[in-house]
């Protein structure tokens, strides 16, 4: 039987779209929750077999909103139980994940900054790349791109053409 783990919309210390709020708050919670994905991705790796990142419908008496959520479906493998412990509590930050904040927020209103959730990939693995030596800048920094450049060979391979033409 399966069960849902709900992470949330956005890192825990970050600001997010608020329902009932915020101006075109789907449209803001929608990205939001997809950059997320990619945030968590890049922190902590494809989830393994037996267990997928959704976007997870919740309802509220101001209306619907989305959050990011584990979707367990083998309960018994050591390897989903590792992910979802891992992924449970979420990101403080972006930046935990390499990533910069998807929207800024004045007030009510919702600014996207990079709509395409591919740039923001490549922006990530620019980010966390290695040096020319092949060494990381910070330790972190090889998990990270690590992480990205497997889930998304096709963007790494766009970030290091990046590179070679600058």
């Amino acid at each position: 039987m399966s069960h849902i783990i709900d992470i949330g919309g956005a890192p825990a210390n970050e600001e997010c779209a608020q329902l009932g709020q915020t101006i075109d708050f789907e449209t803001a919670n929608t990205h939001e929750v997809m950059a997320y994905k990619l945030a968590m991705i890049a922190r902590h790796g494809m989830p393994p077999e037996g267990c997928k990142l959704i976007v997870h419908t919740n309802l509220h008496d101001f209306g619907i909103y989305r959050t990011l959520a584990l979707k367990v479906e083998d309960e018994d493998s050591e390897a989903v139980a590792a992910y979802a412990e891992a992924v449970e509590e979420g990101l403080g930050s972006w930046i935990e994940a390499g990533f910069t904040a998807p929207i800024n927020y004045t007030g009510k209103v919702a600014k996207i900054e990079r709509s395409d959730h591919t740039e923001m990939v490549i922006g990530a693995l620019l980010t966390t790349r290695p040096n020319a030596d092949g060494t990381f800048p910070i330790a972190d920094f090889a998990i990270l791109y690590g992480h990205l450049a497997a889930a998304f060979p096709q963007q790494a391979e766009t970030a290091r053409q990046r590179l070679t033409a600058a």
